[in-house]
């Protein structure tokens, strides 16, 4: 929520000064000239928001409160599915308006309780009749709380319509709001606030010129859904502040479902949430994970489950067998050497991941420079590749080093500068010499440029001395000298100097950048199954409906529904006693012969000795049971009347799940 409100601070910064622009045009309009000119114009903002629509309630939400708590506090934010009409639309609307205004000292003014409960006066006329009520009762009020008021709410302060979703209006519901509205903008400061996921042109394509000319247009744009999930990344996930993190595939997994599904940063923190409490619940070692800063007071209160359960884990064991005998004896024997052994192993995870990130961020510089992206052009596909692999060994990364070593000079100076920043602004303890090398590069490339300078003013001398010696045989000698030369290029210093910076970068990358799995104990800080998160993300419907009624054990866990995998217990509920009848049918079922087996299902032990006679009498209670069961799988559709036979149904699925 903090990384949303600072975000759209500057998008609402802007939506409130066009408020008050509009707000003074309508104190401002004294003359008649000014009436006649713009007494029919509506102020619009047209707020895009991008197709991301599950993010856009939470950022009205925002806006709703920003604006209440600094420009006025009637508000209304009206939905397409809530106004079919416009009937509907000024219901919403006065509903709305009358219910924010809450005064502490008229809530018991029954004159306000009664204009609020009326709903038979939803016309623009009463509209504007309980503004100038409300406008005159604060203006009237005590100095010091219209003093009170006054800093937080304008003067007069106008009423903002906010049309949340306005490619799901009705077109006639649009228009004949707009044109009601404009005949009433002289009595009323009404601003309207369309919220469009798709383009602007949309206004255009929904409302006719005559209505649209009615309306001053100021277009707001919000950032793109794919800036505000790097943010997301970078504040949550590309920091030490939160010791919980991602695995490779887990992050991939999450990042997939956000480009290829919805584009909602929403359900991306949804998501992320999920995997914080399968972490939590699945891993019961990651008690761990939230002291990993301070490590010390959480380690010594381990118990020996605990102790044995660090053991366990695969990364531990890797490190005991690195170990000498004596060592790996003491480790699986000994709680207390192991304490401290974990102690340290927390302490250099922790430092570990405020050295990972400032790297990751300065070799995100290094490749933001190259012409092409083989790594990405984001900062997260190279957190992907970091933790899934050694990024030095991939071909991506080798083609980024062959076009690193022909960048020129401004931008290989440019992208050090940003790198000192990165180092020297990190909570890293490693790295002051770092910075005190790339500081020394720097210097060097200065010098570079000074003897450049130097080099130039020779080169010129030297060839006014060439025009000068007329003379054949030394010219000819001078030019075989160049000849010469060029054939054995040596490496500029600019060059020797740009391989020693690319090579610097480079081993900075194989030195901090290491695989998140090769770390010791990374299993308590790292969530990495990502099977289980898909599990819970990509929807199965079919293989859900099929386990539960196939074995509805598997849901509701009652010892009496288990049962073999071929028998069917009474004890299920009736949908999964007909479920599993009918996967034993053909194409066309047979209503009676299905009846018939579900009522031996069913009264198999509630009549072991009944005389097989009676038997052939269906109780009517069964009979309802039946057909209800019936019913509700035919809603499910698995089921479907057949039009050849009266008394039969049509399977509709077939295969096993």
């Amino acid at each position: 929520q903090q990384v949303q409100e600072d975000m759209n601070k500057q998008l609402f910064d802007n939506l409130v000064s066009f408020l008050r622009r509009s707000h003074s045009e309508f104190q401002e309009r004294t003359t008649e000239w000014t009436c006649r000119m713009k007494t029919r114009e509506i102020p619009t903002a047209a707020l895009v928001l991008g197709v991301n629509v599950t993010d856009h309630d939470l950022t009205f939400r925002s806006l709703s409160e920003v604006l209440q708590d600094n420009v006025t506090p009637y508000i209304a934010l009206l939905e397409a599915k809530d106004c079919p009409g416009v009937k509907n639309l000024m219901q919403k609307l006065i509903g709305q308006l009358m219910n924010c205004y809450v005064d502490v000292d008229s809530l018991e003014d029954e004159d306000y309780v009664q204009v609020s409960q009326k709903r038979v006066r939803c016309s623009m006329t009463s509209l504007i009749s309980w503004y100038e009520n409300v406008t005159k009762k604060t203006d009237s009020e005590t100095p010091s709380k219209k003093r009170t008021s006054s800093s937080r709410h304008w003067q007069s302060p106008p009423i903002v319509v906010v049309i949340k979703d306005m490619e799901s209006f009705t077109t006639r519901v649009l228009q004949d709001f707009i044109v009601i509205s404009s005949q009433h903008i002289h009595e009323l400061p009404l601003v309207l606030i369309f919220g469009i996921a798709t383009s602007p042109m949309i206004i255009h394509n929904l409302l006719p010129h005559s209505v649209s000319s009615l309306l001053c247009i100021e277009l707001f744009q919000s950032l793109s859904c794919k800036e505000h999930l790097s943010t997301v990344i970078n504040k949550l996930l590309l920091t030490a502040q939160f010791p919980f993190k991602l695995g490779g595939k887990v992050l991939q997994v999450l990042i997939n479902l956000f480009l290829y599904h919805d584009f909602s940063v929403q359900n991306f923190i949804k998501g992320f949430q999920l995997c914080i409490l399968e972490h939590f619940f699945s891993q019961p070692l990651s008690v761990l994970c939230c002291q990993l800063v301070d490590a010390k007071k959480r380690v010594n209160i381990l118990s020996h489950n605990q102790c044995e359960n660090i053991r366990r884990l695969p990364s531990f064991r890797r490190y005991v067998e690195s170990q000498v005998s004596e060592k790996q004896i003491a480790l699986l024997t000994e709680d207390s050497c192991l304490k401290e052994v974990i102690q340290k192993l927390l302490e250099d995870l922790h430092v570990y991941h405020e050295n990972y990130v400032p790297v990751l961020r300065c070799l995100h510089v290094f490749t933001s420079f190259l012409p092409k992206y083989p790594l990405g052009k984001q900062i997260r596909e190279l957190h992907c590749a970091s933790l899934e692999n050694r990024v030095w060994e991939t071909e991506e990364y080798e083609s980024s080093l062959q076009l690193a070593r022909m960048l020129n000079k401004s931008d290989l100076i440019t992208m050090l500068q940003q790198c000192v920043e990165i180092l020297v602004s990190s909570s890293g303890k490693d790295f002051d010499k770092t910075v005190e090398k790339l500081k020394d590069f720097l210097t060097q490339f200065q010098k570079l440029e000074e003897e450049a300078f130097q080099e130039r003013d020779v080169s010129v001398s030297s060839q006014k001395e060439l025009q000068k010696k007329t003379d054949l045989y030394h010219l000819q000698k001078t030019l075989l000298e160049l000849k010469e030369s060029r054939r054995s290029k040596k490496l500029t210093k600019f060059e020797m100097l740009r391989f020693e910076v690319v090579d610097y970068i480079d081993s900075l990358v194989r030195s901090y950048l290491v695989p998140a799995d090769h770390k010791t104990l990374h299993e308590i800080a790292y969530f990495n199954t990502a099977s289980v998160l898909r599990e819970h993300l990509n929807a199965a419907p079919r293989i859900a409906l099929h386990t539960a009624l196939n074995n509805p054990y598997c849901y509701l866990e009652n010892q009496a529904l288990k049962c073999d995998g071929g028998s069917i217990s009474n004890k299920a509920p009736d949908i999964c006693i007909v479920y599993k009848l009918h996967l034993e049918c053909g194409r066309l079922i047979n209503l009676a012969d299905w009846l018939e087996a579900f009522s031996t299902v069913v009264m198999g032990a509630e009549r072991p000795n009944a005389d097989p006679a009676s038997s052939d009498q269906v109780d009517d209670v069964i009979h309802a049971r039946f057909i209800r069961a019936v019913s509700e799988l035919e809603l499910l559709g698995f089921i479907k009347p057949s039009k050849h036979k009266a008394d039969h149904v049509a399977r509709l699925t077939w295969g096993g799940c």
